[in-house]
């Protein structure tokens, strides 16, 4: 939280093309994008590489943004510094790599493959290959996010959404989803990986 905290310059570089709205874009992006990279990972160390200790690992947290912004911030403006719980004060230039060791030393139970997804996702928003963010995109992938929460929210039994069915239709595997009072039935589809099972 003191790392973000001392992001929060990002909000003030409008002159750079930062700012407000772009923090909010692109802490979306990030949010998505480090997420299916930090997936993809764990997949190909399970599943390539054997490693079955990425089975049990569960990842929780805001973090891989915050070690995105470092990135992105220590591309923009190498010259600024950032406090961590106010008794270091790093080069933002090495900071990403810093706090990736540093967390990874002080909490081994954080997650390193988390924090470096965000600074990899970091770095592709800092040299312009992930751009084109504007405010329809920013609001469409916020709503997708509230759909694919809601209905996990549903699927897990944590909530009882009355006007939301889930329900199984042809094939057991396959999930459906039914929107109460319309009857209309979206039905999601997905290809099983050799030795994994649908959840």
């Amino acid at each position: 939280m003191s790392a973000l905290w001392s992001l929060g310059i990002v909000e003030q570089l409008d002159h750079m093309g930062l700012g407000s709205l772009y923090y909010l874009q692109y802490s979306l992006v990030l949010v998505v994008l480090s997420g299916v990279l930090v997936i993809a990972m764990y997949h190909v160390l399970i599943n390539r590489f054997k490693v079955e200790y990425f089975r049990r690992v569960t990842a929780v947290g805001y973090s891989c943004v915050v070690f995105g912004w470092m990135t992105i911030l220590s591309v923009k403006q190498p010259s600024t510094k950032l406090n961590l719980f106010g008794l270091l004060s790093l080069p933002i230039s090495f900071a990403p790599f810093e706090s990736l060791v540093f967390t990874s030393i002080i909490v081994p139970q954080a997650s390193f493959l988390g924090h470096l997804s965000g600074i990899i996702v970091g770095y592709g928003i800092a040299w312009g290959l992930i751009r084109g963010m504007n405010n329809f995109w920013a609001i469409s992938m916020l709503a997708w996010i509230g759909v694919v929460f809601v209905i996990s929210l549903k699927k897990s039994g944590a909530c009882d959404f009355e006007f939301l069915e889930i329900e199984s239709v042809t094939d057991s595997s396959l999930p459906s989803v039914r929107f109460l009072g319309n009857g209309r039935v979206l039905q999601m589809g997905s290809v099983p990986v050799a030795g994994t099972e649908l959840v």
